[in-house]
């Protein structure tokens, strides 16, 4: 964030004219939070008057401020916005921008006077930030993100080499009175340009959705000419433009991020640097990098924030959170019905996946489903597979602790090696743009606040000096081990085979805690325990052990890749999500597909930040990963709620019954 977008001495107030700053809750939180306090009254000489760039209630603020001698502020959502529209309904609409310009010289889309914007893109600041502005781009067009998210990833473009003309809402302020009859003059020049080619006309999401009329009509299209009305990625529209036509739209200037040279019929912020063919000369600018008008636009000039953490942010803070929040709508939009959920967890469902028109839950296996928790899915074919992540919550899940993240895999899931799952798709792909950075920054971030899966735990034992070896107990009835367990299948067995793996060593077993409680099987007799292992650490943290170790075996334990976050050697008996990609000792059966080298920061990246969605209970909003690692790393934060706590309680008095509630 730059400073020029602050109250400059601190907080001030910024007098204002529009019940806007006042109704819509955070619009007024990004500028209190920038140091500008929204208050009403009158001002005086010196003070500032806000009001929302060209809006027809403008005009007063302006008129106060002449009238007074106040100055100007004039604020207009940034280049990345939210979902959906501001003009569409629902709570997802209702959330509001996730970025501001708060511009104190002019409007960015007005060439009279300059713009915080074009004051930037010559500034020394945007030419030091070149190298930031590249990877920075690379990174908004790999998220597939733009200013409204509604787009849908499968929703393919016309076929490649077409002509683009860009429409926009009528009177959108960024058109500074131009209507129909320039847009036509914009669509006939497109085709006497390019005589024989074809047209797509590009609908205004804000038209497509029938919020705003646009200025193109079915009759304005000749034979071989098309509307391109359905939510297809703007990036993947632009991919397959031959030449883009534009007036002013925000879409010309991702035409230029994306490697074009628009013919610009407006005069808007992106005109005039020498990268665009301009109807109008705009004389004041001078050529200009792309990266140093991005580094002014995305960078610098926006005040970008974190409505999970309500504080400001940079740009990638707020790419993180839109991406986590576009994702969320994509995946839910047209809602679900969900099978397999036990009672307790439903209220947690709803709230992940109800991000659309929301989650509905059903007893009976039936047409229609399109979640069930993994272990029912075989009786819904075709509903994806809904499962615990791997950063999940401070409890167990058989404490009924709610998750913080949840996976939800459309092909198979991440334990069940007998098929293939989104999990090894991901694996697969090539990192994006800055992927290789961030896992690892998140996997330094983890292993620097002790989180684990659980993050359970008390003090230590006292731990014999030699080489150690970890052994994490599991529950023997889990999934992942009677789907992925190779030879052995039961605690007493991976404790044996981990003495004959490692007869010098200091084998330290960690039951699991699920067992530990009685919840669930996987007890080892006590006389067979006390040969085997030499030391046994009853609820100690998995993070403090993993520290003080040497290396771990596991048949399938998650804790075998949070060793790997650390640095520690993992053998495997199983074939859990981590093995098989040239990163462990496999000892047990992996399947062939996964026989390839991947690197670690794949494997984090795949685990921790593709494959997993994250929900934050403080906002109750889509959260990064990072956020979620914020929260358990936060001893302030409390998991769930008094009904669970008191529900869990009950279930530990009575785990004899465990069956009970695992049915």
């Amino acid at each position: 964030m730059g400073e020029r977008t602050e109250a400059a001495g601190g907080t001030r107030r910024l007098f204002i004219c529009n019940g806007g700053f006042l109704t819509r809750p955070r619009l007024r939180r990004i500028l209190t939070l920038a140091g500008w306090v929204p208050s009403i009254g009158l001002p005086g000489p010196g003070d500032w008057i806000g009001i929302w760039g060209a809006s027809p209630t403008a005009w007063r603020g302006t008129a106060l401020a002449a009238w007074r001698g106040a100055q100007l502020l004039r604020v207009e959502d940034a280049f990345l916005r939210s979902v959906l529209p501001g003009r569409a309904q629902g709570r997802v609409a209702r959330r509001g921008p996730i970025g501001l310009i708060a511009d104190p010289y002019g409007l960015h889309f007005d060439p009279e006077r300059p713009s915080l914007i074009e004051t930037l893109v010559t500034s020394p600041e945007a030419q030091a930030r070149h190298d930031d502005a590249r990877a920075a781009m690379a990174r908004l067009i790999a998220a597939d993100l733009s200013k409204y998210n509604a787009h849908l990833p499968g929703v393919e473009p016309p076929p490649p080499g077409y002509v683009l003309v860009i429409d926009q809402t009528r009177g959108d302020a960024s058109l500074l009175g131009a209507g129909r009859a320039e847009f036509l003059e914009m669509l006939t020049v497109a085709r006497e340009e390019n005589p024989g080619q074809r047209l797509v006309i590009r609908t205004h999401p804000e038209t497509a959705a029938n919020l705003r009329p646009g200025h193109y009509a079915p009759e304005d299209l000749r034979p071989g000419e098309e509307f391109c009305t359905n939510p297809t990625s703007p990036w993947a529209l632009l991919k397959g433009a031959a030449r883009v036509y534009v007036m002013s739209s925000q879409l010309g200037y991702e035409a230029m991020l994306a490697g074009h040279r628009p013919r610009i019929f407006g005069r808007p912020f992106y005109a005039g640097w020498g990268l665009s063919n301009d109807q109008h000369s705009l004389p004041r600018r001078r050529s200009a990098p792309i990266e140093a008008l991005f580094a002014a636009s995305h960078l610098i000039a926006p005040i970008w924030y974190d409505p999970c953490r309500d504080c400001l942010t940079d740009f990638e803070g707020a790419l993180r959170q839109l991406e986590a929040e576009t994702r969320a709508w994509r995946e839910d939009h047209a809602g679900h019905l969900a099978y397999g959920m036990r009672l307790w967890k439903r209220p947690f469902v709803a709230r992940f996946f109800g991000n659309g028109t929301g989650v509905r839950f059903t007893d009976r296996p039936q047409a229609g489903v399109t979640l069930a928790w993994a272990n029912r899915a075989a009786e819904v074919p075709g509903a994806r597979r809904v499962e615990d992540g791997f950063i999940r919550s401070r409890g167990l899940g058989a404490a009924l602790v709610p998750p913080l993240s949840l996976v939800a895999d459309d092909l198979g899931i991440y334990y069940d090696p007998s098929r293939e799952s989104r999990f090894e798709r991901l694996m697969a792909a090539p990192l994006p743009p800055g992927g290789e950075a961030r896992a690892l920054a998140l996997a330094e971030a983890l292993t620097k606040a002790g989180v684990t899966k659980y993050n359970l735990g008390g003090p230590l034992p006292e731990l014999p000096s030699g080489r150690r070896i970890l052994v994490p107990g599991q529950v023997e009835d889990d999934a992942s081990i009677r789907l992925g367990a190779g030879a052995e299948h039961s605690n007493l067995a991976l404790l044996t085979r981990a003495r004959a793996e490692f007869p010098d060593a200091v084998l330290i077993y960690k039951p699991h805690p699920d067992v530990e409680a009685g919840l669930r099987p996987g007890l080892i007799p006590k006389a067979q325990l006390t040969a085997l292992a030499d030391v046994v650490a009853r609820d100690a943290s998995a993070a403090a052990l993993m520290a003080r170790v040497d290396g771990i075996i596991t048949i399938t334990s998650t804790m075998g890749f949070e060793a790997m976050l650390r640095g520690l050697p993992v053998t495997t008996l199983g074939a859990p999500f981590y093995a098989g990609w040239g990163l462990t000792q496999d000892l047990g059966p992996v399947p062939e597909r996964r026989l390839t080298q991947a690197s670690l920061a794949q494997l984090i990246h795949a685990a921790l930040i593709a494959y997993p969605r994250y929900f934050d209970p403080v906002s109750r909003l889509p959260c990064p990963p990072e956020v979620a690692l914020a929260r358990l790393a936060d001893p302030g934060f409390a998991p769930g709620g008094a009904p669970l706590r008191l529900l869990a309680k009950t279930q530990g008095i009575f785990s004899s019954y465990a069956w009970i509630w695992r049915r």
